[in-house]
């Protein structure tokens, strides 16, 4: 099993930092699923984390200048690690003006991912700073647990309003409530809605769209034949909620997330290459 990549342009190295920003403030630990094109960050849904789940991938070409893998087997060319995303992080935030950068999976002691950042130099020795981020290698048997979640079968499916404003909405809300309703319907309108003993504040959102997921792919959902003004609701945690809005380093170039009534919100954020698949479970 090995593994070793090279990032040499700078608006590469940051675009990548970005996105590993962005899992970094939405896991504590996730699973970096690397496959010949294509990188995975996935956090599957456990009840430690709340239920929530997350499916991240990005193309390697976009990002990698070199790339070169040898998965657990030739007919499972792939390799899944464990690590911490806020270490990574770091190592890539030493990073902002290097000359170049190498990932490399070793296992001197234990298993690591080793980040070396080639910094620019006065003299004509170079200066390289090594990070070196623990990982644990999940073995073939429970690559089953990391399967992509299937888009569940929902009511409503609509744009998200520009996510700086939905932020700041939100987190103005979180001050109030512990958790919040999302409701949605075809008509392009969404509320978020917070109801306590005391309060009740509810913000209106108009003329979002909503995207045209039957037509594309033949997909059925419980969209088809519903009354375009019903509202689909669900009651989520708040502070997951703002999580994944605070989490976001780019604004993504498409924003959506479909409703299952009181039993799940999913979020999608496409941003060029980069999509981030985001499911936050309904509370009872």
């Amino acid at each position: 099993m090995r593994f070793r990549a090279k990032i040499v342009d700078l608006a590469c190295l940051n675009h990548f930092s970005r996105v590993v920003n962005t899992i970094a403030k939405l896991a504590k630990i996730c699973t970096l699923r690397l496959t010949v094109s294509k990188l995975y960050f996935i956090l599957s849904d456990k009840v430690a984390n709340g239920g929530v789940s997350m499916w991240c991938e990005l193309c390697q070409g976009n990002v990698f200048d070199e790339f070169q893998m040898e998965g657990v087997a030739l007919e499972h060319n792939e390799i899944y690690l464990e690590l911490v995303p806020e270490n990574l992080s770091r190592a890539l935030k030493t990073a902002q003006s290097a000359k170049a950068v190498k990932i490399k999976l070793t296992n001197k002691h234990c298993p690591c991912l080793r980040v070396s950042v080639e910094l620019p130099s006065f003299s004509s020795s170079s200066r390289i700073v090594t990070h070196d981020i623990p990982v644990g290698v999940i073995p073939r048997r429970l690559w089953n647990d990391f399967r992509e979640p299937s888009v569940p079968d929902f009511d409503v499916s609509i744009y998200l309003p520009v996510l700086k404003t939905m932020k700041s909405v939100v987190e103005r809300m979180k001050n109030l409530s512990n958790s919040i309703v999302i409701e949605a319907n075809l008509s392009g309108e969404m509320n978020l809605k917070i109801e306590t003993d005391l309060v009740c504040v509810t913000t209106h959102f108009k003329d979002l769209g909503n995207p045209p997921w039957a037509s594309e792919d033949g997909c059925q959902s419980s969209a088809e034949g519903r009354d375009l003004e019903s509202m689909a609701e669900a009651r989520i945690d708040i502070k997951k909620l703002q999580q994944l809005l605070a989490g976001q380093q780019v604004n993504p170039t498409k924003a959506l997330c479909n409703i299952v009534s009181k039993r799940i919100v999913h979020f999608i954020l496409l941003h060029e290459d980069v999509s981030l698949q985001y499911f936050i479970p309904a509370l009872a």
